[in-house]
């Protein structure tokens, strides 16, 4: 194909020049109008002639993007969804809104990857096509809500939804982290506090208590053992925990591991109901947004499958396509799974025969977002208070050792 190098300003009189694969010269300015730019001038490379050496740069071009795999977290990409969505309601066409979105200079990788998005557009490829080449950024419930978008001719109302549906989701997230946030700072502080007593205090108090010669009692003697251990072998407890972490987070990684970690999560008193409820509602909204733009209950089943975020659920999740395939409903190999609720599988029944299954979906994710919220709420009351009495039991030990040997000493200096 026949490559030409161009030049044109844009409607701010920014000047844009590069090159593009067209099959005639009309193609090439029809590419570049569709950037939202004026053609200065468009010149016809010798490809045709030396057809190597136009398809050359090309696949360079596309090594090196994939081999630097650049990543947009979570917060850019629904920044960007709700950006592109927004321009396009306003009547842009999708080359010229990302060109748009193209030209700042944020730093970071949204900047690749909206460049190479724009270019692919520009070469004739479809939305989903060019976000397909970022698996790394785009999930497969992304990549099928924009396919559903572009055979309906709804791009931007997809990108709207799709930007609701992530807010949800990372709000869901940092409902989650922000309830760890003060107990992880308990645990820090106390945790290098004692270190700092056991280390460095306690040796200096029983470097008294050996010159002195006295008995010392059985809480002190136990305490000065501990302070012993960690000064002559605190590096290898350190190296064990560092070598059990990294052994663990293998091991879940694992799918017989991460199966069993996720069983294990649904039977822990209080966090389970944060994991199934912040799970049920992932479902609910995950299917639902799927089914709504249109997409084949199979293939949302198969996406949810992939993004419920626990192994067992992943399981029935799978169980109920298979049934599907047969004709069957999805609520009933759901509830005969018995890993999901009554409630859920019942307002999932009500909507299979009322037709409105999108609407059933969303009310079964708002109620176990209100779960979710009440869950967090109840996780910080019971988990905060109880922290703080370990860390006062383990300081109060710390303290109580100490003053009983001082006693000792001191009551046997009087007689």
């Amino acid at each position: 194909m026949p490559v030409f190098t161009y030049s044109a300003r844009t409607r701010t009189g920014e000047k844009l020049e590069g090159r593009l694969d067209a099959p005639d010269r009309r193609a090439a300015l029809r590419q570049i109008e569709q950037l939202g730019a004026t053609p200065i001038r468009v010149t016809e490379g010798a490809a045709s002639a030396a057809p190597a050496a136009a398809d050359g740069p090309k696949r360079f071009h596309i090594e090196w993007r994939r081999a630097a795999r650049p990543r947009m977290p979570m917060r850019e990409t629904l920044l960007l969804t709700r950006e592109l969505g927004d321009l396009l309601a306003s009547g842009m066409t999708l080359g010229n809104a990302l060109h748009t979105l193209a030209r700042r200079h944020t730093g970071r990788a949204q900047d690749l990857i909206v460049q190479a998005l724009r270019d692919d557009i520009v070469q004739g490829a479809a939305l989903s096509e060019a976000l397909a080449r970022w698996p790394e950024t785009f999930t497969p419930l992304f990549l099928s809500m924009i396919r559903a978008g572009e055979v309906s001719g709804t791009l931007g109302e997809v990108l709207q939804r799709l930007s609701a549906h992530y807010e949800r989701v990372q709000a869901a997230r940092e409902k989650v982290a922000m309830a760890l946030v003060y107990p992880l700072i308990v645990l820090v502080v106390g945790g290098l506090t004692m270190i700092f007593a056991v280390v460095f205090v306690v040796p200096r108090f029983s470097a008294i208590f050996k010159e002195l010669g006295s008995t010392l009692p059985l809480p002190t003697r136990i305490l000065i053992g501990v302070s012993n251990f960690m000064i002559h072998w605190g590096w290898a407890v350190l190296l064990a925990a560092i070598a059990g972490g990294i052994g663990f987070r293998r091991w879940v990684r694992t799918p017989a591991g991460r199966e069993r970690w996720h069983r294990a999560q649904l039977k822990i008193p209080v966090a389970r109901k944060i994991v199934t409820a912040n799970a049920y509602a992932q479902f609910a909204r995950t299917l639902g947004a799927l089914l709504a733009n249109g997409v084949p209950v199979l293939q949302a089943l198969s996406i949810v499958e992939n993004t419920v975020g626990n192994a067992v659920l992943a399981g029935a999740i799978r169980s109920a396509r298979d049934q599907v395939t047969d004709g069957a409903t999805i609520s009933g190999p759901l509830a005969a799974a018995g890993a999901f609720p009554p409630l859920l599988t019942d307002m999932l029944a009500v909507g299979e025969q009322a037709g409105d299954m999108s609407g059933a979906l969303g009310h079964i994710a708002r109620r176990y977002d209100d779960e979710l919220d009440r869950a967090v709420k109840l996780f910080t009351t019971l988990l905060e208070p109880l922290l703080i009495l370990v860390m006062a039991v383990l300081v109060g030990f710390v303290a109580i050792s100490m003053l009983l040997a001082v006693f000792d000493l001191t009551s046997g200096l009087k007689t």
